[in-house]
């Protein structure tokens, strides 16, 4: 039993655990827990109440207040010398087989995920900074059951971990009788365990930061880091962080978040299907931003291709990092013709985003590495980005931001039937501990999950009609809901019965079809995980 004053582990501590969760490193998660807590949850009530003020016809604007930061000269700290090329990063989750195989997939950078492709069961999150370590050391290793032998090759993807967002709690540890932040947790063991050995090998302790709101949630997070730096002994600057900028409300206020964290930055993210996810939720009550079929929402759309415009500006005129989005497709063994028409479309969105400026790119499987490389090659060439790349043609105004017209948008049966489908799939897998599912040739997150739920919600909310006259309802839903799993039943025979599909009907019902929005799918979905 550890026994740290204050602190209670309702997690099992198992074998090779214990190296985890050592006296030491808890006393480490209880300070970070009793000094920033407060602003936490301060900040989580600030996004309730500017939620209200939308639902009453308050529209975002550019802030007022904060004009000063964005029209004065400044830039943030330079790229670490470790970290220059990141042409393209592969994502994935802390799961040991996923993380060699994305360090061994010649991207230039690893992101290591607790948050929306990683199912945060007890194990896992633990699991994950025992991998991380090793992977660190290069000695992390796999033999499969099979007899198959996975090792890490020479010359592996550079690393870096995105810790879960300030909304989702750790519900197996608690700090003086209040559940620690996720985001806390998994921050705060990577650093301990690892901001040190990283710098013995002369490496940066890099962070992806997910779902921000505001520029004074980024000033949390740079208290955080500055804290942290401060009391593990290890210079200011070690730790850096890439924000995200995957919620509408923060596409607002690029400029601030990288002012706020300028001495930790290494720029912003296109988090598309966040940002997508995000618009929906803001103004889920509108009857006049209602989004057609999620396939249609595409990167050219114009609320999407202003969002990104501004951000490749923003990041270059402070010096920093912009990066592109997802590619979520994850290629067919089975069908090339499948895989020629995704692998073409890729390649597009690849070159749309180099020509645009971006530094880099993501994507969710190995076998889409070399064509996005390639893609960025033709543009970069030698050079490690091409942050010198101002655009001073951007001149985004605020109404751009939510200017959601698509043409020839539609809501089809096909759509809603996708997104029913979807969400219960992804659902029932992230309940049995798996955060990142192949499901029809895509890598479906948490992310791409709450699109499908929320623009559910937002249909039978509005009782739009389909593009044959149906309205969406309720009903409707459900009967779509019952076939769907009918026909999942039918494709997984007996192994059906052993899955969670039952809770994930649950799960789903609550979040899409409830008279409520539930801010995230992951929060009731938690209370039924280990």
């Amino acid at each position: 039993m550890i026994e740290v004053q204050g602190v209670d582990v309702r997690g099992p501590v198992r074998g090779r655990h214990a190296e985890i969760l050592t006296p030491e490193a808890l006393e480490f998660l209880a300070g970070l827990h009793r000094r920033f807590d407060g602003r936490r949850q301060e900040l989580l009530a600030s996004r309730r109440e500017r939620e209200s003020q939308l639902a009453g016809g308050v529209r975002p604007d550019f802030l007022p207040e904060t004009k000063h930061i964005r029209e004065s000269s400044w830039r943030t700290a330079p790229p670490p010398r470790d970290l220059q090329d990141r042409r393209v990063e592969i994502t994935g989750p802390v799961e040991r087989k996923m993380l060699i195989n994305a360090l061994n997939s010649g991207a230039r950078v690893f992101m290591a995920d607790f948050e929306d492709a990683n199912s945060p069961t007890w194990q896992n999150n633990l699991d994950g900074q025992l991998n991380l370590i090793e992977a660190i050391e290069g000695s992390i290793e796999l033999l499969t059951p099979e007899g198959k032998e996975y090792k890490l090759k020479p010359n592996p993807a550079y690393l870096l971990v995105r810790a879960r967002g300030w909304h989702l709690p750790e519900k197996h540890l608690l700090v003086d009788g209040g559940q620690i932040a996720g985001g806390l947790m998994d921050f705060g063991l990577y650093a301990f365990h690892n901001a040190e050995r990283r710098r013995r090998k002369g490496l940066s302790t890099c962070f992806y930061l997910p779902k921000l709101e505001s520029h004074q949630e980024a000033r949390l997070w740079n208290d955080v880091f500055t804290h942290a730096e401060e009391t593990l002994g290890v210079e200011r600057g070690t730790i850096r962080a890439t924000v995200l900028i995957e919620t509408i409300l923060a596409a607002y206020e690029m400029d601030e978040i990288l002012y706020e964290l300028r001495e930790h930055s290494i720029g912003l993210n296109a988090g598309r299907w966040d940002y997508i996810f995000s618009v929906i939720k803001k103004f889920r009550d509108r009857s006049d931003m209602v989004l057609p079929d999620r396939a249609q929402v595409t990167m050219t759309v114009p609320f999407m291709r202003a969002y990104t415009e501004l951000l490749v500006s923003t990041c270059h005129r402070r010096g920093t990092f912009a990066m592109g989005g997802m590619a979520a497709f994850i290629p067919s063994r089975k069908d090339a013709e499948v895989n020629r028409v995704a692998l073409e479309k890729v390649r597009e969105d690849k070159v749309r985003e180099a020509e645009a400026g971006f530094d880099g790119t993501w994507v969710a499987h190995p076998d889409l590495v070399q064509a996005a490389t390639e893609c960025f090659d033709e543009v970069l060439g030698k050079r490690p980005n091409q942050i010198d790349k101002l655009r001073d043609d951007v001149q985004v105004k605020p109404a751009e931001l939510l200017n959601l017209a698509i043409g020839g948008g539609a809501i089809t049966e096909a759509g809603l039937r996708l997104n029913v489908s979807v969400g219960i799939q992804y659902i029932e897998s992230w309940l049995r501990g798996n955060g990142a599912a192949a499901i029809n040739n895509l890598m479906e997150d948490a992310a791409t999950a709450e699109i499908s739920r929320s623009q559910v919600w937002q249909w039978v909310r509005h009782g739009v009609r389909l593009e044959d006259g149906r309205p969406v309802t309720k009903e409707l839903v459900a009967e779509i809901a019952d076939q769907e799993l009918e026909m999942l039943r039918q494709n997984y025979g007996e192994s059906y019965s052993s899955g969670r599909f039952n809770d994930a009907r649950r799960v789903f019902d609550e979040v899409a079809l409830a008279d409520g929005f539930v801010d995230f799918l992951t929060l009731p979905a938690y209370e039924l995980l280990d």
